[in-house]
């Protein structure tokens, strides 16, 4: 095929990587490595890559710097990995522009189940109808053909999965959704392993738009307040 989608892989552990790399091409990616922060951003802006799995712990500089200047140069999909299950790492690196996360260790087929919905949301956010009408609930305004977002007047930068998070809960106000749902309707990822996943993106919408915004349903999930 001459029109394969490409990912780059930035991961210093070689065994990680290049076990990164041979699954993806077995799935028919196009796939690069680089193994430090500086060759990370220099593969980035060389290769153009359709999605970047990129490691947090990285020499050099770390990924979340590599994160920061490649979603400056050019916005891409960013699925980052972590050994440290630590939410505050996880919502920084959220909020510099990655899209997703995984911890270490994780499953191969995981994996390649992210990559895929990462770039099946893209496509779906290149296919938005141009007439889509904005989602408003009670202060919250909710563009899809822009993938702006706006609360009391004020704009709040999301990543795309973010966006995608918020559009999908405003859409049903005050219905309560499962983070299974949510996983399986947002993430494409159908196995409840990663709704660890969910909670994440879900503190990183109430720090950007207010605690309030999103009420948690204990053992189920969650679902957007409507104010009054």
């Amino acid at each position: 095929m001459g029109n394969r989608r490409r990912v780059l892989v930035v991961e210093d552990e070689l065994t990680i990587a290049e076990s990164v790399a041979a699954r993806l091409r077995a799935e028919g990616f196009e796939v690069d490595l680089a193994h430090d922060g500086p060759a990370g951003v220099d593969a980035a802006e060389r290769t153009r890559p359709d999605l970047v799995v990129l490691d947090v712990m990285l020499p050099g500089f770390d990924g979340l710097e590599v994160c920061r200047r490649v979603q400056a140069r050019r916005p891409v999909p960013v699925l980052m990995l972590t050994a440290r299950d630590d939410e505050t790492d996880l919502l920084v690196g959220l909020g510099v522009g990655a899209d997703d996360y995984m911890t270490k260790p994780f499953s191969p087929r995981e994996l390649v189940a992210r990559v895929h919905a990462l770039l099946r949301r893209v496509e779906r956010a290149a296919q938005t109808e141009p007439d889509q009408a904005m989602t408003v609930v009670g202060d919250l305004e909710v563009d899809p053909v822009q993938r702006r977002v706006r609360r009391a007047g004020v704009a709040a930068h999301l990543t795309p999965i973010e966006f995608d998070l918020l559009a999908y809960l405003a859409a049903r106000p005050r219905a309560v959704q499962p983070r299974e749902r949510l996983l399986a309707e947002i993430w494409g990822w159908g196995d409840a392993a990663g709704t660890r996943t969910v909670d994440s993106h879900i503190k990183a919408l109430r720090r950007k738009l207010g605690a309030d915004l999103i009420r948690t349903v204990h053992g189920v999930g969650y679902a957007l307040e409507v104010a009054g």
